[in-house]
């Protein structure tokens, strides 16, 4: 017998006692599960939830996001990364708003035209806000059929991944799907962890798991190792002048395509800033840092200038403390030094306010 087979039944009681509170599942629209579900693409629930509710107080419908400025999009989205996700988004919410009228479509095929969203996202979609019975098949949801059926194929491989999803469909309760997809989910995050640490004590799956009956947790799922990201050593130039800081937009494509940042490039020295046009009053060491990406980790080092003047680039801007706050979206990348350039803007330069009446 397929183990699968059992899991309906203790795993929608087990769903009912232990499923975690979360905005989008106390109000299940097919937006707000979209919006959720774009979010929670290679981020964890806790990091998601306060920028879900600050996204929904200001974006609260398809025809909101569709109508947003792309500058306003980005500051919302800082901080969550993969910012290609949230423009996807709006483009889906155009969609929606012109070639569906402004009504979410309800049927699969339809959802998953939509831009951005793939089968992982239209199954989440479909079968938790119009009850439509289709998969929603995840790398949590991977691990747990993985683990209870005891199959050792890789992961990262299509015909897998479409196999273990047939599986799940064919055990799918008709009359709650949303729910089963949900709790297959819910216990891959909280129960049926990665990386061989398995709570099989709390698992409603714990007496027909394969992987647990062979001692297997620790070798299922199957997947190739990670390749090895390649290191790229950059300078970042946090350039000031009357409390201001210089930005510059990287290119429409590639790494953090559209985005703001501080001024950096691989290697340089001092001479970029005579390229850039740019005198430099002081310069002190302003820390180090490190961003990890899927294929490539930066190693920063910052420099503070002190400019001569306000002369910049072509296209670059000076931002205050307001600006960089409310306007322009700068990247995660970029966290180390935030503390160093919002402590400068926000502070006094040397003798500033300093005259007595």
């Amino acid at each position: 017998m397929n183990p699968l087979e059992l899991l309906p039944i203790p795993l929608l009681g087990w769903y009912r006692e232990n499923a975690r509170v979360l905005p989008w599942r106390s109000d299940p629209t097919p937006y707000h599960v979209l919006v959720s579900e774009i979010m929670l693409q290679q981020t964890r629930v806790a990091a998601v939830l306060g920028y879900y509710a600050r996204f929904m107080e200001e974006l609260p419908t398809a025809a909101d996001l569709a109508a947003v400025d792309e500058e306003r999009l980005m500051k919302l989205w800082q901080g969550l990364g993969y910012y290609n996700r949230a423009r996807n988004l709006k483009r889906a919410a155009v969609r929606i708003m012109e070639d569906f009228q402004g009504i979410f479509p309800s049927r699969y095929a339809d959802i998953l035209s939509l831009p951005g969203v793939g089968e992982y996202t239209a199954g989440a979609v479909a079968s938790i806000a119009f009850g439509v019975p289709v998969p929603a098949v995840d790398g949590n949801v991977l691990r747990v059929v993985a683990r209870i059926t005891g199959d050792g194929g890789d992961i990262l491989k299509p015909a897998v991944r479409r196999r273990m999803g047939e599986a799940v469909r064919a055990v799918m309760p008709l009359e709650c799907p949303g729910d089963f997809n949900q709790a297959l989910m819910e216990l891959g995050a909280t129960v049926c962890l990665p990386n061989g640490a398995p709570l099989c004590g709390s698992c409603p799956a714990a007496e027909f798991c394969t992987a647990r009956r062979e001692a297997r947790t620790g070798e299922l799922p199957v997947k190739p190792p990670k390749k090895a990201r390649r290191v790229e050593e950059r300078t970042v130039f946090l350039l000031f002048y009357q409390n201001q800081t210089a930005l510059r937009r990287r290119p429409d494509k590639g790494l953090l395509a559209g985005l703001w940042e501080y001024p950096n490039e691989p290697g340089a020295g001092l001479e970029r800033l005579e390229q850039w046009g740019i005198e430099p009053r002081a310069v002190t060491p302003a820390g180090e840092g490190k961003h990890i990406f899927t294929h490539i980790e930066w190693h920063m080092r910052a420099l503070a200038v002190e400019a001569a003047g306000p002369e910049l680039p072509a296209g670059w801007v000076w931002a205050g403390a307001e600006a960089l706050g409310e306007i322009y979206a700068v990247p995660n990348a970029f966290q180390a030094f935030q503390p160093a350039v919002e402590g400068r803007l926000r502070g006094r330069t040397p003798g500033e306010g300093d005259d007595e009446t």
